[in-house]
């Protein structure tokens, strides 16, 4: 049985962690699978958005499986100084095409780094949401990277030091939430969203995505000036020609990606 399924409708890429009987708690083979698994997403043309769930009612992830911490690993040890880990959406891997999580039940750990790295977050009335590594005395990284920059340094800090889960109520309130809805209806949210963003142009959606990602960390002038280089690019596509002809002939544009 896969750790992760991955299944394509349409323009829509469905990626399921599927470890139901552990909570969906991050072990090896899920980490192996997820890589190759973005790999494919963000190569392959056919695919314009992702939806990321977790199988079963009970969570999305509850984060790293406690009971592989501490074995050994197999195969060759990684460089003492390893300084790059981007082989996956939550540690790094550079993805333009938008991203949403639908969260019902547990959302922890790891699991939460993952949904911060998503571009949206739609959550149930039953998701809750945390980071207990300190509970274990352990410190958390990547989370502590990411979720200042979702949810402010204030929210964050509340996240990541006192380690209780807080509700979907108080994840929306912080804004790690764009929208709560009854128990299991996170993923048809989400599929509804896809859906939508698949409407738009795709390379508009991922030049702009990609603008304001990187944008951030450049001053005014640079972030126009990288901005305005790659919108060249996406203007010269056949994209940006279908959808004035669209408008002026009043129907929906018929977009390719190219």
């Amino acid at each position: 049985m896969p750790a992760v399924l991955y299944e394509q409708r349409d323009r829509i890429a469905y990626i399921t962690l599927n470890r139901p009987e552990a909570l969906n708690a991050f072990n090896r083979e899920m980490h192996q699978e997820l890589r190759e698994i973005w790999q494919e997403f963000r190569t392959n043309d056919d695919v314009w958005v992702a939806v990321v769930s977790g199988a079963g009612e009970r969570a999305f992830s509850a984060g790293a499986d406690v009971k592989q911490m501490g074995e050994q690993r197999e195969g060759p040890a990684p460089s003492f100084w390893e300084t790059w880990f981007g082989d996956n959406l939550q540690q790094g891997l550079e993805v333009w095409k938008p991203t949403i999580a639908a969260i019902d039940g547990y959302c922890l750990g790891e699991g939460l780094t993952l949904s911060l790295a998503c571009d949206f977050r739609i959550g149930s009335e039953r998701a809750s949401f945390g980071y207990p590594e300190v509970n274990l005395g352990i410190a958390t990284i990547v989370g502590a990277v990411r979720s200042p920059r979702v949810v402010g340094l204030g929210n964050a800090l509340e996240l990541l030091l006192v380690g209780d889960r807080v509700d979907a109520q108080r994840a929306y309130d912080m804004g790690l939430l764009m929208r709560v809805v009854p128990a299991g209806q996170a993923l048809a949210e989400a599929e509804k969203l896809a859906q939508r963003l698949c409407r738009n142009g795709p390379l508009a959606v991922r030049c702009t995505k990609e603008v304001a990602v990187r944008s951030q960390q450049l001053p005014f002038a640079d972030a126009v000036r990288m901005g305005e280089s790659l919108r060249r690019l996406v203007n010269a596509s056949d994209d940006a020609r279908e959808g004035p002809q669209a408008f002026r002939e009043k129907r929906a544009p018929q977009f390719k990606g190219r």
